[in-house]
């Protein structure tokens, strides 16, 4: 079943108060877990105000709950010109911890979203080296993706990737989904054990929109009968049908794409008003019914009852 378009009205904005709540998770009792610029993260109900964890360290960035009820934080460090890890957050003791600070001596700068199998491994996006992350818009292809495993070790998976953002898994757990921002596109990867990754594929249409191929001033506002036409991807999220969502910040817009490849529009906000940069969805409260909004500009999450409740993650 395809989703339907939710109108702007559909929509709340909930835990007010956040700084950069670029990642978000959703869970059945109602609570919010997001990113925070100024701590690692931050937690709140659609009724409560947030409440702010940890000490500030770098950009935390895309965020998953594993086994333990611990917080896998991707730090985009690069934009703030600061090393960007693998971390991991225990709400429990207020311990945060390093995971990968570099792979094959490079240190990491720009550690993007993270993703749990059901067996606990790690899978995260590293978007570019550029010494800034807009110069990295002009499509070079120098991210990649690796996994940190449960024994501790670290592998690159795939390599020679334009700007790879989120990440998702299919609810039977065979294919690795991964956005290229600067690429307007989705690929997705067979995973075999190891885990592995097999030769990736194209996934819905060939092009979300058009990129500019060039180094780009993020605080540039254009407008709206232009920015509807942007295709810079973000994030990923299943719901049960299997559509899956995907998020267009420059556009101020989420998609779906249907498993017949039909694109969907679930939300579009060309004044930026209230949906400003979506970057992540998630999905939360009972029965996953509630549609959670990052975003990279404001300061609230969105939420909305979702057209399709959201597919269950590996944890919690």
């Amino acid at each position: 079943m395809p989703p339907h378009r939710l109108p702007l009205t559909a929509f709340t904005k909930i835990g007010q108060g956040v700084a950069r709540p670029e990642g978000v998770i959703g869970l059945p009792d109602n609570r919010v877990i997001t990113s925070h610029h100024h701590a690692a993260i931050a937690t709140f109900t659609p009724t409560t105000p947030p409440t702010f964890h940890g000490q500030k360290y770098g950009t935390p960035n895309g965020i998953a709950l594993d086994a333990q009820n611990r917080i896998i934080i991707a730090n985009f460090g690069v934009f703030d010109q600061h090393p960007g890890p693998l971390e991991r957050y225990d709400p429990s003791t207020s311990t945060r911890e390093i995971l990968v600070e570099s792979i094959n001596g490079h240190t990491l700068t720009s550690c993007n979203f993270p993703v749990l199998d059901n067996a606990g491994n790690i899978f995260c996006s590293h978007s570019t080296f550029a010494p800034t992350w807009p110069h990295a818009l002009d499509r070079r292809p120098d991210g990649f993706i690796f996994v940190h495993k449960p024994d501790g070790t670290t592998e690159i998976l795939a390599e020679n990737l334009r700007f790879p953002n989120g990440l998702a898994l299919n609810a039977a757990q065979t294919h690795l989904y991964v956005t290229q921002t600067s690429n307007a596109d989705i690929l997705r990867f067979p995973l075999l054990p190891g885990p592995k990754l097999g030769p990736p594929e194209p996934y819905g249409p060939k092009k979300l929109g058009l990129v500019m191929g060039m180094k780009i001033n993020p605080k540039l506002k254009l407008p709206g009968f232009i920015t509807r036409f942007l295709g810079y991807t973000d994030g990923l999220g299943f719901d049960t049908e299997g559509n899956l969502y995907v998020t267009l910040p420059a556009a101020h817009m989420v998609i779906a794409i249907t498993p017949t490849g039909q694109r969907v529009v679930i939300a579009h906000d060309p004044s930026a008003r209230l949906l400003q940069n979506p970057t992540n969805i998630a999905w939360g409260g009972p029965g996953l019914n509630t549609l959670l909004i990052a975003s990279l500009s404001a300061d609230y999450i969105l939420a909305a009852p979702a057209p399709v409740p959201g597919q269950k993650l590996a944890f919690p």
